[in-house]
């Protein structure tokens, strides 16, 4: 396996954005409002991985992760991180998230944040078990509740 980062080559949006909704699919009724992935087209994601810094994972010539990263003032968002339902488990996730650490080293970053929803008790367990607390819970703009939580990892300097 390996992981490269998107460049201006890249031409795979189609393969990308499938991978992305069968890797988000068991989200599909159980959160709401509704994911952003489900919006996302093949030309969104290409002008995504032009405004941030996107990776993808490929295994025997087929995508099988990907994450995108943004830089903000303290720190390095994660976004979309997303792993094949038939290779999760296998550390690709943990594999991906090296990279967003050393992209925020690189950057002079200190921290890793992502966000997560409340519904997705699982995805709140992994996060933890790789380092991330959670720091805030937020709502979606015309939501009352908290629809979501953000989490964050200190990085060693």
């Amino acid at each position: 396996m390996r992981i490269i980062r998107l460049d201006p080559s890249f031409t795979c949006w189609d393969e990308l954005l499938a991978l992305i909704l069968t890797a988000f699919a068991s989200m599909n009724g159980r959160i709401d409002p509704p994911s952003s992935a489900l919006s996302l087209t093949a030309e969104t994601l290409a002008a995504k991985a032009e405004a941030e810094i996107g990776h993808v994972a490929i295994e025997e010539g087929k995508l099988t992760g990907c994450l995108f990263l943004r830089p903000e003032a303290d720190c390095l968002y994660v976004g979309k991180l997303a792993v094949l339902p038939a290779v999760q488990g296998k550390g690709l996730g943990r594999r991906l998230l090296a990279i967003a650490e050393e992209t925020a080293a690189g950057l002079g970053l200190t921290a890793l944040r992502l966000e997560t929803r409340i519904e997705l008790i699982d995805n709140h367990a992994v996060f933890t078990a790789w380092g991330f607390s959670r720091t805030a819970e937020k709502a979606h703009p015309g939501f009352a509740r908290t629809t979501f939580i953000e989490m964050r990892k200190n990085l060693a300097r």
